[in-house]
C-alpha cells in the first residue's frame, strides 16, 4: 500500500465515504457564499458610513434644509441612508405643517414616527446576509465533527474485518474524516470575525442615526414654536 499517496489531500477526500464528502460539498458550498456575502457587505457599509459622514458635514455645515430635501426628493436613487430618513421626516414635517390647526406635537409625533420608519428600513437593508453568516460561524463546526465523526466510524467499522490493524491501514479513514472538522473552521472563522466586526460597525452607524433624528427633531420643533 502507497502510504504517502492515499495520505494526499485530493485522494484522501475523493476517497471519502458518501456521508462525508455530501459534508464537506456543504461547508465548501457554505464557506463561497459567505465570502461573497463578507466582500458584499464590506462594500455596503463602507459605503453606507461614507454616505453619512458627507450628509452630516453637509447638514451641520449650514446647509439649508429646503435644498436639501429638493436634492434628496429628486434624485432619490443617488440618496444615502441618512439622507433617506431626512427627507421621509421632513417630507412628513411639510405635510402635516400644511394642515390647517395641526398641533405642534401632532406635527413632531408624525415626524419622527416617519424618519423611525424609514431608518428601520435602512437598517434592515443594511443587516440583511448577516443572519447567514453568523449561522455559518455557529453551525459548521458542528456540521464538521459530523462529518468527522462518522468518518471515524467507518473507519474503525472497516478494522472489525482486519487480522491485524496497522497505522497504514487507520489512518487514511482518520485523516479523511478529520480533513471535515478543517473545512468546518475555515467556513466558520471568517464568518464570526466578519460578522462581529460588521455588527459593531452597524451598531455605530445606527447609534449615528438615531442622534440625527433626535438633534434634527429638535431643529424641526424650534422651527413650528416660532
Amino acid at each position: 500500500m502507497d502510504v504517502s499517496q492515499n495520505m494526499s489531500l485530493l485522494h484522501l477526500v475523493l476517497q471519502a465515504s458518501i456521508p462525508v464528502k455530501f459534508v464537506m460539498g456543504l461547508l465548501l458550498a457554505a464557506s463561497f457564499m459567505s465570502w461573497w456575502y463578507i466582500f458584499l457587505k464590506l462594500f455596503v457599509i463602507k459605503r453606507a458610513i461614507g454616505n453619512t459622514s458627507r450628509f452630516e458635514a453637509e447638514f451641520w455645515g449650514g446647509a439649508d434644509l429646503n435644498a436639501v430635501y429638493h436634492r434628496v426628493s429628486d434624485q432619490p436613487e443617488k440618496a444615502g441612508e441618512l439622507e433617506r430618513v431626512f427627507e421621509a421626516g421632513f417630507s412628513e414635517f411639510l405635510k402635516l405643517r400644511r394642515q390647517s390647526g395641526a398641533m405642534v406635537n401632532v406635527i413632531m409625533d408624525g415626524t419622527r414616527r416617519a424618519m423611525r420608519a424609514a431608518y428601520q428600513r435602512e437598517i434592515d437593508t443594511l443587516e440583511s446576509h448577516l443572519a447567514f453568516l453568523a449561522t455559518v460561524g455557529s453551525v459548521s463546526p458542528y456540521v464538521g465533527l459530523f462529518g468527522t465523526v462518522w468518518g471515524i466510524m467507518l473507519a474503525f467499522q472497516n478494522l472489525a474485518s482486519v487480522a491485524q490493524a496497522t497505522l497504514a491501514q487507520v489512518a487514511p479513514g482518520i485523516a479523511e474524516a478529520l480533513i471535515a472538522t478543517a473545512m468546518g473552521l475555515f467556513a466558520a472563522i471568517p464568518a464570526v470575525v466578519a460578522y462581529n466586526r460588521y455588527t459593531h460597525d452597524l451598531d455605530r452607524l445606527s447609534s449615528r442615526m438615531e442622534s440625527f433624528m433626535e438633534e434634527f427633531s429638535n431643529i424641526l420643533q424650534r422651527q413650528v414654536a416660532k
